[in-house]
């Protein structure tokens, strides 16, 4: 008898993933933009057991999309391109007075910090001694490594500096150690994503104070029910080892509901407009 319960069960599920990649085949992808924060590979590596996860859960093909830099991925933001998309908090700001993008999940284990590391063995031991130093950053409208980093040192900290902007966080970092900056702007996030030899090399000289972390995040076309299909699959993926080696992989370890009001409307009132740079048209 369990046998045969076990069998139908089968069945039923077998039944039940065929309906689903036939909807799926019919249906045009659903297009993930991710913010740059890695290498083209790393992203395309971290995020396809997402994809893969969301892709069962919720029977439609997703497509990840590439930018090439934090720019690009702006561009293709504020045009509306994506149906979903993996952003900085002040990219949810940006996203949701353009097309009213709604925030889906962020993580809930670590708020997002900015941070500026040195290299280990430097003399700097305070931002005023990077006073007219070059500051390597991933790009312009990074939040907590670029935008809120430039703004704090700038009105906090009264340092002046010559900004160089080089498309990723692995990038910033590594421009301390070759000389090419006195200092580079990243977020906790990323600094721990790297290599502890390649860490070990470096030193954190000033922190940001908290936000929210990156949301991922929808556009009104998305219908709801799809929006809370992938909303739930993300929260369920936490109860399974591959699950949660997924959300790791994208630095989601502890997924809640995000909500705008709560989690990045506030960042309207840091009044950061003049420091945020137009993405360049394509």
């Amino acid at each position: 008898m369990k046998a045969t319960k076990w069998i139908r069960s089968l069945l039923n599920a077998a039944l039940a993933g065929m309906g689903a990649m036939a909807q799926a085949g019919t249906t045009p992808p659903l297009v993930l933009g991710v913010v740059p924060q890695f290498t083209a590979t790393e992203t395309q590596l971290r995020w396809t057991p997402i994809i893969e996860q969301l892709q069962t859960a919720c029977g439609r093909r997703f497509q990840l999309q590439p930018s090439r830099s934090i720019p690009a991925f702006e561009t293709g933001f504020l045009a509306g391109s994506f149906d979903l998309a993996y952003m900085n908090p002040y990219h949810a700001v940006m996203a949701q007075r353009a097309h009213g993008y709604i925030p889906l999940v962020r993580d809930n284990k670590k708020r997002l910090k900015g941070v500026l590391v040195v290299a280990a063995d430097s003399p700097y031991r305070k931002p005023q001694d990077l006073q007219d130093q070059a500051i390597a950053f991933p790009a312009p409208n990074a939040f907590g490594a670029s935008l809120l980093m430039r703004a704090v040192l700038e009105r906090e900290q009264g340092v002046r500096f010559t900004p160089r902007y080089v498309k990723t966080h692995s990038n910033a970092y590594r421009q301390v150690l070759t000389g090419q900056a006195a200092a580079a702007g990243g977020v906790q996030a990323t600094l721990q994503a790297e290599p502890d030899d390649f860490k070990a090399q470096l030193r954190v000289l000033f922190e940001t104070a908290p936000s929210a972390p990156h949301p991922l995040v929808a556009h009104p076309r998305v219908d709801a029910a799809t929006r809370t299909c992938i909303t739930n699959a993300l929260l369920q993926a936490i109860q399974s080892p591959s699950g949660q080696a997924a959300l790791d992989g994208i630095q989601m370890t502890e997924p809640v509901t995000a909500v705008y009001a709560r989690d990045y409307a506030p960042l309207e009132r840091l009044s950061l407009e003049s420091y945020v740079v137009p993405a360049p048209p394509n």
